[in-house]
């Protein structure tokens, strides 16, 4: 509550609550009108509703203790509310579900645990058990932003700001009250009033950023993207395995892996398309899941597939054989019919900045090829030194990895 309506300096505190209330309620208006405008990013709506629900929990906190009749708690309740739906908000960002329960769940836990005796009987008790719940929204929060595997720069920096500005407003109350236990109410209130019109604003301007930043990815995927699988097109995947190759610079062996599916049109001829789509799904969801985030993977056509990665003989090989393990087990019965589907793989390496895709592309394409020729369901490695010029399809003999049970015919 505000002890009185003395200015503090130049500031007078009930303007700068106002302002503040006014400032959060507007800008949580705006993320609404900025969902009816693009409703499938449904996390405007969200955050604009946690906004109006702070702006409401700042009012009836600062109001008069005879202007409004309310319970002393249901102000920082609706904080921890509000708190619990911007949390909902980034999960709903990322294509993650609501978790409906999390809204409540820190106003019910910081509302059971101020009927404890210790807490009932101490306010800074009762702002530091707010203080931890807070803490554990803003890591949750944090967690989600960094839960994302191909984040742009915008996107790495809001998991920090967001997170940071978000516990940092609510956070404030506490330090005051430790720090400074004996300064004015007054000052700690303007303090905290000037916060939150700094959070509310610099958030929302975040948040916005994000969604545009968000829209952009989905135009250059939807450019460079395989539609089927979801993985990128030959075209992204060039332009993804430069920037990987710039990125390192030559600090790391480069890797390319090639996979073809074994007997594929057999697949098709047997089982119909259907199944053979489900069976190219298959492949990208195994492969996504067997390699690293920093990997690169694409579908270039057909049942060809392709990635490059940073890593060494030992770790490509290392690679190439999890995905194949991984893709036979899960092949053997797709769509509810008994496949056994399998992959040959071909690698080629390069100790030195990569300065030609394409080239390395033809030396992982003839260790395939050598792959198909051993038996396939197997992989090859080219040899380190660049291939001669192809004729057709022969190439100096690459070096086969063994394991149990390759199969015998070509």
């Amino acid at each position: 509550m505000i002890a009185g309506n003395a200015p503090v300096g130049a500031l007078d505190v009930p303007t700068l609550l106002v302002v503040a209330i006014c400032v959060t309620a507007v800008l949580g208006l705006f993320l609404l009108l900025a969902w009816l405008q693009q409703r499938s990013v449904r996390a405007l709506a969200w955050w604009g509703a946690a906004y109006l629900i702070g702006a409401v929990s700042l009012a009836t906190w600062s109001a008069p203790g005879a202007a409004l009749e309310v319970p002393s708690e249901i102000p920082a309740m609706l904080i921890l509310i509000a708190c619990g739906m911007i949390w909902n908000g980034v999960r709903l960002f990322h294509g993650r579900r609501v978790l409906r329960l999390a809204n409540v769940a820190g106003a019910t836990i910081w509302l059971a645990g101020t009927r404890l005796p210790f807490f009932a009987a101490h306010e800074d008790g009762r702002i530091a058990l707010g203080a931890v719940v807070v803490a554990v929204y803003t890591f949750c929060i944090a967690l989600e932003f960094w839960r994302d595997r191909r984040q742009s720069l915008r996107s790495r920096v809001g998991a920090i700001l967001v997170p940071s500005l978000h516990a940092g407003i609510f956070l404030t109350p506490l330090v005051i009250r430790v720090c400074l236990p004996d300064a004015p109410a007054q000052r700690w209130l303007v303090i905290f009033a000037l916060e939150t019109i700094i959070y509310a604003v610099g958030t929302a301007f975040i948040l916005m950023l994000m969604v545009k930043d968000h829209y952009v990815h989905i135009y250059r995927s939807a450019a460079n993207s395989d539609p089927l699988t979801g993985l990128l097109n030959r075209r992204g995947f060039v332009e993804s395995a430069r920037s990987l190759c710039k990125h390192v610079g030559g600090q790391k062996p480069i890797a390319l892996l090639m996979f073809d599916i074994d007997h594929f049109k057999s697949v098709n001829d047997r089982f119909g398309h259907a199944v053979g789509d489900e069976v190219l799904r298959l492949f990208a969801q195994v492969t996504n899941a067997n390699l690293r985030v920093n990997d690169v993977v694409a579908r270039l056509g057909g049942e060809e597939f392709a990635a490059i990665v940073p890593a060494d003989r030992g770790q490509a090989t290392s690679i190439a054989e999890r995905v194949r393990l991984a893709f036979e087990t899960a092949g053997v019965v797709v769509a509810g019919h008994r496949i056994g589907a399998t992959v040959s793989i071909g690698v080629a390496l390069s100790d030195t900045p990569v300065a030609n895709i394409e080239a390395l592309l033809l030396r992982a394409d003839a260790a395939l090829y050598e792959a198909k020729a051993a038996g396939r369901n197997c992989v090859v490695v080219a040899g380190r030194e660049p291939a001669p010029p192809i004729a057709g399809r022969e190439v100096a003999a690459g070096t086969v990895v063994p394991f149990p049970g390759r199969k015998s015919a070509a």
